[in-house]
């Protein structure tokens, strides 16, 4: 059965792309011509009309629906006409003209709105009102039903279409909201999961270090320490760019409840017991609260600066200022060490593209290169909105 009604299915589509081709409107126009031609010979002179003006109105009914295709509201009138004049004559409608009247309404119906379709209709009730015979009503009918049947295959076409406009579009937003995700996961992952990581591989090196009288083996297991957690930053950097690849960048991550500025105390402490350095915060302008998306990007943005420090300046001091100004916070991460050789990140990381990805989505920007005294500075400039609590 499923296959019968599939067979169905491909005729019907097949019927219809031929039948919307302006050739097989032009064979039509032929064929009811000739048809027309036959009518009039075989009536002769018991026609209503002249003989020579009934041909050329069935002539007139059948002969443009070749413009059909390219011309449909002149064609389609002028068919309307030839039938009415040929309706409101002594003269018996001819069939083919009436066939045409029919492919005529049905097809301008099936293109143009109602307001273009049904005025065709008027002709022919004005005739079944006016004089009231079998032959004007008949005509009234199917010319009805084929502007109807034309209305109804017009408007399934556009729900139809409207349909798979609304399912792609459903497809887009949820592509679009997978892939923002992804970016998310993929932030977060590099935000909070490397900064881990790395301090276990600096802690490891620092006891290693540090550590008077450290048996060999010790030793030995807090170097394998460290190589596991660079080898993992290794694999989750090339996780990461799998997920970037995938992601869409410019995807405004989700501005949840994270931590702020009030953690910033914390994560300067950690930063200092795990390089051994001094690290300070620094503190300058009068303090406001900021909305919670401004703490989360500067709260991020100090701890990768102060992971890539402990990365490419291992025991090199560091200084975390905030400025707070009337528009604007700034924030300025110091070290004294000698700065990478190309970029804080690394070949192949996503420090600086995370962190200006959070400045730039809270209308910020991000810069880093050499201090002028030394070392290796990061400077964020992030506005305040003026709504801030």
């Amino acid at each position: 059965m499923s296959q019968v009604r599939e067979l169905g299915d491909r005729a019907f589509v097949a019927v219809r792309r031929i039948a919307d081709t302006r050739d097989a409107y032009v064979v039509v126009a032929v064929l009811l011509a000739l048809l027309a031609v036959m009518e009039s010979a075989s009536r002769g002179d018991r026609s209503g009309l002249d003989q020579g003006t009934a041909l050329l109105l069935g002539l007139c009914a059948t002969v443009p629906l070749a413009f059909l295709p390219a011309h449909p509201v002149p064609a389609a009138l002028a068919v309307t006409l030839a039938n009415s004049v040929l309706l409101a004559s002594p003269e018996t409608p001819y069939v083919a003209a009436v066939l045409a009247g029919m492919i005529a309404a049905y097809r301008l119906a099936r293109s143009r709105s109602r307001l273009v379709a049904f005025p065709l209709l008027l002709p022919f009730v004005v005739l079944a009102l006016g004089e009231p015979r079998v032959d004007s009503t008949v005509v009234l009918v199917l010319m009805t039903a084929a502007v109807l049947l034309g209305t109804a295959v017009r408007e399934r076409g556009t729900a139809v279409a409207a349909a798979a406009a609304e399912r792609e579009t459903a497809e887009t937003l949820h592509d679009y909201a997978a892939r923002g995700e992804r970016a998310r996961i993929a932030r977060e992952l590099h935000d909070v999961v490397a900064h881990h990581i790395s301090i276990i591989a600096v802690q490891a090196e620092t006891a290693r270090l540090s550590t008077p009288g450290l048996p060999p083996e010790g030793a030995q297991r807090l170097i394998a320490i460290g190589d596991t957690a660079r080898s993992a930053l290794t694999e989750m950097r090339r996780l990461l760019g799998v997920l970037r690849e995938d992601a869409d960048t410019g995807t405004r991550a989700v501005r949840a409840p994270q931590p702020g500025l009030e953690e910033l105390n914390a994560l300067v402490d950690e930063a200092r017991a795990s390089s051994g350095a001094s690290t300070r915060l620094i503190v300058r302008g009068g303090v406001v609260p900021l909305d919670p998306g401004v703490q989360l990007t500067a709260f991020r943005i100090v701890q990768e600066a102060l992971t890539n420090a402990r990365r490419h300046a291992p025991g090199a001091a560091a200084d975390v200022e905030l400025d707070y100004a009337d528009e604007t916070l700034r924030v300025r991460i110091r070290d004294s060490g000698p700065g990478p050789a190309l970029d804080p990140d690394g070949a192949g990381g996503h420090g600086v593209v995370g962190m200006r990805e959070r400045a730039a989505m809270m209308g910020g920007s991000l810069t880093f290169g050499r201090s002028v005294g030394g070392g290796f500075v990061v400077e964020a400039v992030l506005p305040i909105p003026l709504d801030a609590p």
